[in-house]
Protein backbone atom coordinates (compact mmCIF):
# COMPACT_ATOMS: atom_id res chain seq x y z
CA UNK A 1 0.00 0.00 0.00
CA UNK A 2 1.44 3.51 -0.97
CA UNK A 3 -0.01 6.72 -0.25
CA UNK A 4 0.13 9.82 -1.98
CA UNK A 5 -1.54 13.32 -0.97
CA UNK A 6 -4.76 11.42 0.40
CA UNK A 7 -5.11 8.69 -2.11
CA UNK A 8 -4.36 5.45 -1.42
CA UNK A 9 -3.19 3.06 -4.13
CA UNK A 10 -2.84 -0.74 -3.19
CA UNK A 11 -2.16 -3.67 -5.14
CA UNK A 12 -3.87 -6.75 -4.80
CA UNK A 13 -3.34 -9.65 -6.83
CA UNK A 14 -1.75 -7.91 -9.77
CA UNK A 15 -4.79 -5.39 -9.07
CA UNK A 16 -4.30 -1.76 -8.94
CA UNK A 17 -7.23 -0.37 -6.54
CA UNK A 18 -7.20 3.31 -5.53
CA UNK A 19 -9.43 5.03 -3.08
CA UNK A 20 -9.37 8.72 -2.13
CA UNK A 21 -8.67 9.50 1.57
CA UNK A 22 -11.19 11.52 3.95
CA UNK A 23 -8.91 14.92 2.97
CA UNK A 24 -10.06 14.30 -0.73
CA UNK A 25 -13.83 13.77 -0.17
CA UNK A 26 -13.72 17.29 2.04
CA UNK A 27 -11.68 18.96 -0.81
CA UNK A 28 -14.92 17.92 -2.99
CA UNK A 29 -17.04 18.79 -0.39
CA UNK A 30 -15.58 21.65 0.08
CA UNK A 31 -15.42 22.80 -3.57
CA UNK A 32 -19.56 21.96 -3.86
CA UNK A 33 -19.67 24.90 -1.03
CA UNK A 34 -17.48 27.20 -2.66
CA UNK A 35 -19.55 27.26 -6.04
CA UNK A 36 -22.68 27.16 -3.82
CA UNK A 37 -22.03 30.19 -1.92
CA UNK A 38 -20.62 32.00 -5.02
CA UNK A 39 -17.59 32.72 -3.64
CA UNK A 40 -16.49 33.20 -7.25
CA UNK A 41 -18.11 36.57 -7.93
CA UNK A 42 -15.73 38.14 -5.16
CA UNK A 43 -12.90 35.62 -5.52
CA UNK A 44 -10.72 33.50 -8.03
CA UNK A 45 -8.86 30.15 -7.89
CA UNK A 46 -6.77 29.28 -10.66
CA UNK A 47 -8.21 32.13 -12.97
CA UNK A 48 -11.50 31.30 -12.16
CA UNK A 49 -13.39 34.28 -10.47
CA UNK A 50 -12.76 37.65 -9.84
CA UNK A 51 -8.96 37.83 -10.33
CA UNK A 52 -9.25 41.04 -7.34
CA UNK A 53 -9.22 39.07 -4.56
CA UNK A 54 -7.67 35.32 -5.63
CA UNK A 55 -7.55 32.43 -2.79
CA UNK A 56 -4.76 30.93 -4.35
CA UNK A 57 -1.91 29.58 -2.04
CA UNK A 58 -4.12 30.62 0.54
CA UNK A 59 -3.71 27.03 2.88
CA UNK A 60 0.14 28.49 2.64
CA UNK A 61 -0.76 31.97 3.96
CA UNK A 62 -3.55 31.51 6.92
CA UNK A 63 -4.24 28.62 9.33
CA UNK A 64 -7.29 26.83 9.30
CA UNK A 65 -8.29 28.73 12.34
CA UNK A 66 -7.82 32.39 10.58
CA UNK A 67 -9.81 31.10 7.29
CA UNK A 68 -12.59 29.95 9.86
CA UNK A 69 -12.46 33.63 11.03
CA UNK A 70 -12.67 35.00 7.52
CA UNK A 71 -15.79 33.37 6.48
CA UNK A 72 -17.68 33.43 9.90
CA UNK A 73 -16.80 36.66 10.68
CA UNK A 74 -14.53 38.87 8.39
CA UNK A 75 -14.76 42.04 9.66
CA UNK A 76 -12.72 40.92 12.97
CA UNK A 77 -10.16 39.10 10.52
CA UNK A 78 -9.73 42.09 8.41
CA UNK A 79 -9.37 44.07 11.48
CA UNK A 80 -6.35 41.79 12.53
CA UNK A 81 -4.89 41.30 9.14
CA UNK A 82 -5.14 45.46 8.36
CA UNK A 83 -6.70 44.66 5.10
CA UNK A 84 -8.62 47.35 3.33
CA UNK A 85 -10.44 45.14 0.28
CA UNK A 86 -13.30 46.74 -0.76
CA UNK A 87 -16.50 45.96 -0.98
CA UNK A 88 -16.15 44.61 2.52
CA UNK A 89 -16.30 40.55 2.60
CA UNK A 90 -19.86 39.12 3.77
CA UNK A 91 -20.50 37.08 7.08
CA UNK A 92 -21.56 33.32 6.89
CA UNK A 93 -21.61 32.77 10.04
CA UNK A 94 -25.22 30.32 9.87
CA UNK A 95 -22.91 28.47 7.26
CA UNK A 96 -23.65 24.71 8.75
CA UNK A 97 -21.02 23.04 10.22
CA UNK A 98 -19.94 19.93 7.88
CA UNK A 99 -20.05 23.12 5.03
CA UNK A 100 -17.75 25.61 6.76
CA UNK A 101 -15.53 22.48 7.53
CA UNK A 102 -15.65 21.10 4.06
CA UNK A 103 -14.72 24.65 2.75
CA UNK A 104 -11.89 25.62 5.42
CA UNK A 105 -10.56 22.45 4.04
CA UNK A 106 -10.16 22.90 0.82
CA UNK A 107 -9.04 26.38 1.26
CA UNK A 108 -6.39 24.48 3.39
CA UNK A 109 -5.89 21.95 0.00
CA UNK A 110 -4.93 25.74 -1.83
CA UNK A 111 -1.20 25.48 -0.56
CA UNK A 112 0.90 25.29 -3.70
Amino acid sequence: MYRFCSITLTVLGGTLLLSAGPALAQTEAGIKVYAAQKCSICHSIAGQGNKKLPLDKVGAKLSADQIREWIVAPADAATKAKSTAKPAMKAYPNLPKADLDALVGYMKSLAK
